[in-house]
């Protein structure tokens, strides 16, 4: 089979202080199908291009939003991003299939342990409960939406744990260039990562 072409939309507005994020960026395989769009770097004026957007968006098979969690959301950009490129007859409603099975997931680092986020932590609500505005987004436009992979406990990590996930990342870029994804079974899982435990990838 052909390989996936990923894209990667990545906006964190203070990029240059987030090792945790530095580090996966520096993990992503060099490959021609795999694009790392850095969202702040290209459009610092917030002044985005929905057309080249668009295009690349078409011509990507699957999508990843990468970014930290902001305040149970994500950062201002990308949410411009979405609210500027994902287009009204477009990206959805009736004559709007230009997404139509593409996969789509987010790449999310957390400053806060995982323990945090559910019921009994401080947060209250799981991560991919406070994801859902992103998932319901990606229904809306007809894509398939898997769940994400995370790095929780960024702010008070050892440094080789960064590169550990660094070396997952890379993995997970790996397989999903090479190899035919099956979405359904991927939703049965939590995070992504878990589901790359029962792979062993």
């Amino acid at each position: 089979m052909s390989k996936n072409k990923i894209l990667i939309v990545f906006a964190h507005p203070l990029f240059e202080k987030s090792f945790a994020n530095k580090i996966l960026a520096e993990h992503i395989p060099p490959s021609k199908n795999i694009t790392f769009h850095d969202l702040y770097e290209i459009y610092p004026e917030f002044d985005i291009n929905v057309k080249y957007e668009q295009e690349l968006l078409k011509n990507h098979d699957i999508i990843i939003w990468q970014h930290p969690m902001y305040w149970y959301s994500c950062p201002p950009l990308l949410k411009q991003w979405i609210d500027m490129v994902l287009e009204y007859g477009w990206a959805y409603g009736k004559n709007g299939l230009a997404l139509q099975d593409k996969i789509i997931f987010q790449t999310i680092t957390t400053g806060a342990n995982m323990e945090n986020y559910s019921t009994k932590g401080d947060n209250l609500f799981t991560l991919p409960e406070l994801l859902r505005p992103f998932s319901q987004t990606a229904k809306v436009c007809r894509m398939e939406y898997l769940p994400p992979f995370v790095i929780h406990g960024t702010h008070k990590m050892e440094e080789e744990a960064y590169y550990e996930h660094g070396a997952s990342y890379a993995r997970l870029l790996n397989y999903l260039e090479a190899n035919e994804i099956d979405a359904k079974k991927i939703q049965q899982f939590f995070y992504m990562n878990d589901w790359m435990q029962s792979k062993n990838i």
